[in-house]
């Protein structure tokens, strides 16, 4: 028996023959890198972008049928990229500046911007490297007249192992044959984990170790909890993974028990529950886990998934979507978060030294007032139908909650005068997630709703420690003291005024971090939709 560790992805246990992913062969590498006939390769090019464009759409669709509306837009991002200015002008300045073929052209400008990627701090933009080799290396196989479907032909259970996975071939996977997942690249926003947690199929990234195609068609045993691979498991190996996979089964049913049961503890004292959605199509696992609300709408992916600003429709619609799926439970939509670490193309921010201190968040959309106002009227509308509230992130100071209040106020001005309907009523609150906000948290709860403590940027601006950086992973703790002093005093601040405060980010869901949060007196936890009915259960056991 052989054990491989890596990281966490997916929980869960499988035990499955192995799948691995075939290298490429040599027939698909590209060897004639020079033309003189510019103008041939141009067409080439361009009608093997329009084909991949084409079967881009037929993927979106596959993905939205069989797993999600995320998956699809993935799809539909790609088509995007496809045909992004900068990456076509660059693949056509290969061919006609330097002689380059066609595939040669999409070989280095991929290989370019997979790099310019890679090099940023956040790591979904880094993670967004393996989008770029995904689209550019089916461009080059259409190129090529290259078939690599592999994925497609596995027609029994199997543990798939590989480097990483594109979303071109996750989506193609049979998934009543997928058991598990193993990487030894990737990360736990790469495709592969987010597919696998999309499914509930245990997953393992960034092992120590290639399992590559000799291991094919032998067993092992994955165990997605504690990031480890048994390689030809022992008898006594394969019990134990057996005895966990009969647990989670009962795990399973006693979680779908808790479903519909209110979420307070022993004494009878009560906690919303609520989940966090990077988009609309992240509202069924909301309502299948039953979560009692939405407290994080993030809005980024609106705009990360487009080619320009988002219209005030596009906007509305999406927001719209929301409220109605949700009915009478709360959606907090947060507004545009974004800056010079989430790079968007045509917000043309300026490179800095430091994003996390920089241009961002609610500093952009005071500055950029027409983008912000374009945001606010789209949520106002969307609040028409359901019980929409509206989160400005990254507060350090009473004058910003006031310039956001004031063009908030002129959006309500303005679509009143319109006749287009909105709840006047609409709540007002702001992200706790400097240490400026949270020490003058009892002024700025005199001019909002509720509070949010986002606790990952709060754990990373009071530490000093950069979340991006893998080395302090040890000492960004929610627990540090001088982190829960200052939800502490946000806390007691808010309930002064006669406001809710809530917690946002991976520590709402720390079972130990739970307790305390509750004797403080918060009145809400926000995480993502799979930690809901664990989180219920903790919170009922709790006296």
């Amino acid at each position: 028996m052989i054990i491989i560790k890596g990281k966490s992805a997916s929980s869960g246990v499988a035990v499955a023959p192995i799948a691995a992913k075939p290298d490429a062969s040599d027939e698909d590498r590209v060897t004639l890198l020079t033309s003189l006939n510019p103008e041939a390769e141009l067409r080439r090019f361009h009608a093997a972008q329009e084909k991949v464009i084409a079967q881009l759409g037929e993927l979106a669709e596959k993905a939205r049928q069989e797993i999600g509306e995320e998956e699809a837009g993935i799809f539909e991002t790609h088509q995007m990229m496809l045909q992004d200015p900068d990456l076509v002008d660059m693949i056509e300045g290969l061919m006609t500046d330097n002689h380059l073929t066609a595939e040669g052209a999409v070989e280095r400008a991929g290989e370019q911007f997979a790099a310019m990627l890679e090099s940023m701090d956040d790591e979904y933009m880094k993670a967004r490297a393996a989008d770029v080799h995904d689209i550019m290396g089916q461009v080059l196989r259409t190129l090529m007249k290259r078939d690599f479907d592999w994925a497609a032909k596995i027609d029994h259970p199997v543990i798939i192992c590989a480097d990483d996975l594109t979303p071109s071939e996750t989506v193609q996977l049979n998934k009543d044959f997928i058991m598990g997942f193993v990487t030894s690249g990737g990360s736990a926003n790469s495709h592969t984990a987010i597919l696998a947690r999309t499914m509930g199929i245990p997953a393992i990234v960034h092992t120590e170790k290639v399992i590559g195609e000799d291991w094919n068609g032998k067993l092992a045993a994955l165990d997605g909890a504690t990031g480890t691979v048994y390689l030809d498991p022992e008898p006594e190996t394969l019990a134990s993974m057996k005895k966990k996979l009969e647990a989670e089964e009962k795990g399973k049913e006693d979680m779908d028990a808790l479903k519909g049961l209110p979420t307070q503890t022993k004494t009878g004292r009560s906690i919303a529950l609520y989940a966090n959605i990077g988009q609309e199509g992240d509202l069924p696992g909301v309502l299948e886990n039953d979560a009692e609300g939405i407290g994080l709408f993030r809005s980024e992916f609106l705009y990360l998934r487009k080619n320009d600003y988002p219209t005030e429709e596009d906007l509305f619609e999406a927001y719209k979507e929301g409220a109605q799926a949700m009915g009478q439970r709360k959606l907090i939509i947060r507004t545009l978060d974004i800056g010079a670490d989430k790079r968007v193309g045509y917000f043309n921010l300026p490179e800095e030294e430091n994003p996390a201190l920089g241009f961002r968040a609610i500093r952009i959309c005071l500055a950029r007032p027409e983008i912000f106002y374009t945001q606010l009227r789209a949520i106002l509308r969307a609040s028409h139908y359901g019980n929409v509230a509206v989160m400005f992130p990254m507060i350090t100071s009473v004058e910003e909650v006031r310039a956001a209040k004031e063009l908030l106020h002129l959006a309500e001005v303005k679509l009143h005068e319109e006749g287009i309907p909105f709840d006047p009523n609409l709540e007002v609150g702001i992200m706790i997630e400097t240490p400026a906000s949270a020490v003058i948290s009892d002024e700025l709860a005199q001019e909002v709703d509720f509070f949010s403590i986002g606790t990952n940027d709060l754990v990373q601006y009071t530490l000093a420690v950069d979340r991006q950086n893998a080395q302090l992973e040890e000492l960004g703790k929610a627990s540090h003291p001088a982190v829960l002093r200052l939800i502490h005093k946000t806390i007691r601040a808010g309930h002064d005024a006669g406001i809710w405060v809530g917690i946002c980010g991976e520590a709402a869901a720390d079972p130990e971090l739970i307790p305390i949060f509750i004797e403080m007196g918060v009145d809400e936890l926000s995480m993502s939709a799979a930690r809901i009915l664990p989180t219920r259960k903790l919170i009922r056991s709790l006296s």
